[in-house]
C-alpha cells in the first residue's frame, strides 16, 4: 500500500473501532468503516483481513447472518492459499464453519474445516482446534465413527509434538464419543490410557485438576450406564472431592489457567458449568440407588447454579443441563406420587425446548418429552393415551436404552389392559433386540421384573419367584433399591397369593422400609394392603387397621392429586402425539421461577430403576423414566 493509503486504512481501521466501541455500539457506522477499504483496492492479506474483520462484527452484533457468511466466504476464497497467515485463515475457515452449522449446513461446514486441517499440520494450536471443531460437527450429525477416528488423528499429532495435555484432551474426547456409541470395552480402554497420564505426566496441578474432572465425570457416567451404582461410590467422591479443589475460592481464574501458551488454551467446559455437571451426575447416581430426596435437593442447587450463570451469560449448554435436570425431576415426582407438579414440569421442560435456538433442543429431547408424558399419564390410568405416548417415543428415538425403557412400560399397560396377545408380541421383541446386547443392570433387571409380574397376573406364581429372585439378584448386587423395593413387594404377594404368610411378611417388611426412604408411594401403597391382609390371616386386629388406615391414608393422598392435575390446563400434553408441542400454558400455578422446581428439586443423568409397584388389586404399577448420562457431553465438545 502507499504511505496515503496506509494512512487512509489506519483512519478507517481507528474509526471503525471507535464506533464499535462506542457507548451505545454504532455498529452501523463501524461496518460502513470497514466496507469502505475496500474502494482503496487493498493487498489481498488486507482485504481478506478486512471481510473477517465484517464478518465477525455481523455475526456479534446483527442479525444479518447472510451478510456475514459472504464476507468469511470471501475471506476463506482469498486467505486458503496465502503462506504465513494463519490466524486469519483458520480463524476464517473456523467461524465461517461455525456459521454453516447455526444454519443446519453442516455440510457445507465439513469440506471448510477438512481444507483448514489439511493447510494446518505445521501449526500446533490451529490443528488441533479445528480437529476438535470438526469432530464435534460430526458428533452432532451422529457420525460418531467419523468423530472419533478425528480425536484419534489428534492423539497422533500431539504424540509427535510432546503436548501431553492435549493428548489428554483428545483421548478423554474419543472416551466420550465411544460411550455415546455404547463401545464399553473401548471406552474402558481409553480410560484406563488416559489415567496414568494424567496422574503422571500432567505438570502442572491446574490443568491436572480439570483434566481429573473430565476423567471421573466420563468414569462415572461409564459405570451408570452399566446400572453400576455400588462400583461408581469411589469415582463419584474423587469427583466431588475435585470439583470442590477447583471450586475453592483460592483457585486461579480460567483465563489465569488457559492463557499461559497455545497448547494449553484448550478446556472441556469452564468450571462454573463443570460444577453443574457434577451436580447433574451426583442426581443420577441418587436416582439410581432410589433416593429421591437425595436427588431433589441437588437437582434444586444444581437449577439455582444455572440460574445464576444464566443472569451473566444465557449459554446455550445451560439450557442443555436445564431439561436433563427438569427430565428427572419429574421422575421424582413421579415415584413420590406428585403428579401434580410433575405435569406442570412437564411443560416447563417443553417451553424450555421450545425457547431454544432452532427449536434444537426439542429435536433432541422430543422422545423423552413423550415418555415422560407416557409415565404420567400411566400414574393416572389414562392408559390409551399413555401407549401412544409411548409408541411416539420408540418411534422417534434412536437411544436403543431409551426404546428399551418405553418398550417395558409400553408391556405394563398392556398387562393392565389384559392385551395378552400384544404383551407376548412386545416381550418377544425385547427379549429378541436385547439377547446380544449389554444393557444397564437396571433396565435388565426392569426387563426381569416385568416378566415376573406377567406371570404373577397369569398366577404363574413359581415362574414369578424366578423371574423376581433375579431381579432381587441384580438389584442387590449395584444397590439399586428401587428395583429391590418394588421386585420384594412383587414377591411378597406372590406368597401371599399361595397363603405362605410368613414368606410374605418377610418380603414386605424390606420393602415398606425401603419404600419410605426412597420415597415410593406406590410400593407404600401396595406394601399397606399387603400388610393389611398379612395381619388379618394373623389375627392381629391392631396392626391390621393401622395398616388399614395407612392404605387410606396413601391412596387419598393419590387420588386427591390425580383430580387436582386433571385440571390443570397443562394436562391437556397428554393429546400431543407429533409435530410441535403446544405453545406455553397460561396456568399461573406453577409460581417459581423457569428452572426452579418447587418444594425441591432433585434429578439424575441416568433416570432410575424400574417400571415398578403395582397393588394387591393388580392395577397400580408405577414407571420411572431413563436418561443415560454421556448424552449430556454429545451437546459441548470443548469451548
Amino acid at each position: 500500500m502507499t504511505s496515503s493509503q496506509d494512512a487512509c486504512y489506519i483512519s478507517l481501521l481507528g474509526l471503525s473501532e471507535y464506533f464499535r466501541t462506542s457507548t451505545p455500539p454504532d455498529i452501523k457506522k463501524c461496518v460502513q468503516c470497514l466496507q469502505a477499504l475496500f474502494t482503496f483496492k487493498p493487498p489481498l492479506k488486507v482485504e481478506a483481513r478486512t471481510h473477517l474483520q465484517l464478518g465477525q462484527i455481523l455475526m456479534a452484533y446483527t442479525k444479518n447472518t447472510d451478510l456475514a457468511k459472504n464476507h468469511l466466504e470471501q475471506a476463506w476464497i482469498l486467505s486458503e492459499n496465502i503462506n504465513n497467515f494463519d490466524d486469519v485463515k483458520f480463524d476464517t475457515a473456523s467461524l465461517l464453519a461455525q456459521l454453516y452449522q447455526q444454519q443446519d449446513q453442516s455440510s457445507l461446514a465439513k469440506p471448510v474445516l477438512r481444507k483448514a486441517i489439511e493447510l494446518s499440520q505445521h501449526n500446533v494450536y490451529w490443528h488441533c482446534k479445528l480437529l476438535f471443531q470438526l469432530a464435534q460437527t460430526h458428533a452432532t450429525d451422529k457420525e460418531y465413527t467419523l468423530a472419533s477416528e478425528l480425536l484419534a488423528v489428534g492423539v497422533e499429532s500431539t504424540d509427535e509434538s510432546n503436548a501431553t495435555y492435549l493428548k489428554s484432551l483428545f483421548l478423554l474426547s474419543r472416551a466420550m464419543i465411544m460411550m455415546i456409541e455404547r463401545k464399553t470395552n473401548d471406552v474402558l480402554a481409553i480410560l484406563n490410557q488416559a489415567g496414568p497420564i494424567i496422574d503422571h505426566s500432567i505438570q502442572n496441578v491446574h490443568l491436572k485438576e480439570y483434566l481429573k474432572v473430565f476423567f471421573y465425570v466420563l468414569q462415572v457416567c461409564h459405570y451408570l450406564q452399566l446400572g453400576q451404582v455400588k462400583t461408581v461410590k469411589t469415582s463419584l467422591k474423587q469427583l466431588q472431592q475435585s470439583i470442590q479443589t477447583i471450586m475453592a475460592a483460592n483457585w486461579p481464574s480460567d483465563e489465569q489457567i488457559f492463557g499461559q501458551n497455545s497448547t494449553e488454551m484448550f478446556m472441556w467446559l469452564p468450571k462454573e458449568q463443570l460444577y453443574v455437571l457434577v451436580y447433574l451426575v451426583t442426581v443420577s447416581h441418587s436416582m439410581m440407588a432410589g433416593y429421591m430426596d437425595k436427588a431433589q435437593k441437588y437437582t434444586e442447587k444444581a437449577l439455582t447454579q444455572i440460574e445464576k450463570l444464566k443472569s451473566q451469560e444465557n449459554k446455550p449448554i445451560l439450557a442443555v443441563f436445564q431439561i436433563i435436570l427438569l427430565e428427572h425431576i419429574i421422575m421424582c415426582r413421579l415415584v413420590m406420587g406428585n403428579k401434580s407438579l410433575a405435569i406442570k414440569e412437564i411443560a416447563l421442560a417443553k417451553d424450555v425446548c421450545l425457547s431454544s435456538s432452532h427449536k434444537f433442543l426439542l429435536k433432541k429431547h422430543a422422545p423423552q418429552l413423550h415418555c415422560l408424558l407416557g409415565l404420567y399419564a400411566m400414574s393416572t390410568s389414562l392408559f390409551e393415551h399413555a401407549e401412544k405416548q409411548f409408541y411416539t417415543c420408540i418411534q422417534d428415538t434412536t437411544e436403543r436404552e431409551l426404546k428399551l425403557f418405553a418398550n417395558l412400560n409400553l408391556a405394563i399397560v398392556y398387562l393392565r389392559t389384559k392385551r395378552e396377545q400384544d404383551l407376548r408380541n412386545i416381550l418377544e421383541q425385547i427379549q429378541q433386540e436385547n439377547s446380544q446386547c449389554s444393557n444397564s443392570q437396571a433396565l435388565m433387571g426392569s426387563f426381569y421384573y416385568v416378566q415376573g409380574l406377567n406371570a404373577f397376573h397369569k398366577s404363574s406364581f413359581h415362574e414369578a419367584k424366578r423371574f423376581l429372585r433375579e431381579t432381587l439378584k441384580m438389584a442387590n448386587a449395584e444397590d439399586l433399591n428401587r428395583l429391590t423395593s418394588c421386585s420384594l413387594v412383587l414377591l411378597s404377594h406372590v406368597f401371599l397369593s399361595i397363603g405362605n404368610s410368613r414368606e410374605s411378611m418377610n418380603m414386605v417388611t424390606p420393602a415398606m422400609q425401603l419404600a419410605s426412604k426412597i420415597p415410593d408411594i406406590h410400593v407404600q401403597l401396595w406394601g399397606s394392603a399387603i400388610l393389611k391382609d398379612l395381619h388379618r390371616m394373623l389375627k392381629e386386629p391392631t396392626q391390621e387397621i393401622e395398616a388399614y388406615n395407612n392404605h387410606v391414608n396413601f391412596s387419598q393422598n393419590l387420588i386427591a392429586d390425580q383430580l387436582k392435575c386433571t385440571k390443570f390446563p397443562e394436562h391437556t400434553l397428554i393429546n400431543w402425539f407429533q409435530g410441535d408441542p403446544p405453545l406455553p400454558m397460561l396456568s399461573q400455578e406453577l409460581v417459581q421461577p423457569m428452572g426452579v422446581a418447587p418444594s425441591g428439586s432433585g434429578s439424575a443423568a441416568l433416570g432410575a430403576n424400574t417400571p415398578g409397584g403395582g397393588t394387591p388389586q393388580k392395577q397400580q404399577t408405577g414407571a420411572t423414566f431413563v436418561r443415560l448420562p454421556g448424552t449430556v457431553n454429545q451437546q459441548v465438545m470443548f469451548q
